[in-house]
């Protein structure tokens, strides 16, 4: 996973740069892109941790590496989109998620650990049947853990009334989000931090 290493490292310059940050955000591109993230999330103190490209996989390979020397309060994870793209199954990614829960779990105990849905987009209408078996598996996973992993939908949000991918949401290469689709990340992810109390110790 060399091919990572960039970005990684560029992981690693913003970790350095954030003083005893206590709400973490990692995962693929789609994390690395929020652009408005810190102040988005001034309130909770956030660190932004997402690397392009990334997979729940490589997440998994750079956990103990880029997660060292933190103390998070909330973790909110993004991964699982390109793992679909590169043609892994629902299942293979169900795996993955099993894996990095007890990788949270193991290093900060039993912090809420929020899962984002894996969104629609454009670019990957194609796989948009995988898409929405990955999220089925893992919302029904999730039910069956601890009370603090939680599941928010962000895919129905972002569909428009004829069941296609909002394009206001997107740039203009059908992937990536605009200032519109990362709005509606932020009000969703707020909205579900008050309604089920999720906030720093």
């Amino acid at each position: 996973m060399f091919w990572y290493e960039p970005d990684v490292e560029q992981v690693e310059e913003r970790k350095a740069m954030v003083n005893n940050p206590k709400t973490l955000f990692y995962g693929s591109s789609s994390i690395r892109l929020w652009d408005n993230l810190y102040k988005d999330f001034e309130a909770y103190k956030p660190l932004n941790m997402g690397f392009g490209g990334s997979t729940l996989a490589a997440c998994i390979v750079y956990f103990d590496r880029l997660m060292t020397g933190l103390n998070p309060d909330i973790f909110v994870l993004y991964a699982g989109d390109n793992d679909l793209g590169d043609g892994r199954h629902p299942e293979e990614v169900l795996i993955f998620f099993r894996q990095m829960v007890v990788e949270v779990r193991k290093r900060f105990g039993n912090i809420p650990l929020v899962y984002l849905s894996v969104k629609p987009s454009i670019r990957r209408f194609n796989i948009i049947e995988q898409i929405r078996f990955t999220n089925k598996i893992i919302s029904s996973e999730i039910k069956k853990m601890d009370e603090n992993v939680f599941f928010v939908n962000i895919f129905d949000k972002m569909m428009d009334g004829n069941r296609y991918p909002n394009r206001s949401l997107f740039q203009s290469e059908g992937l990536h989000m605009n200032e519109n689709g990362y709005a509606v990340w932020k009000n969703t992810l707020l909205d579900f931090f008050k309604e089920h109390n999720i906030a720093l110790r």
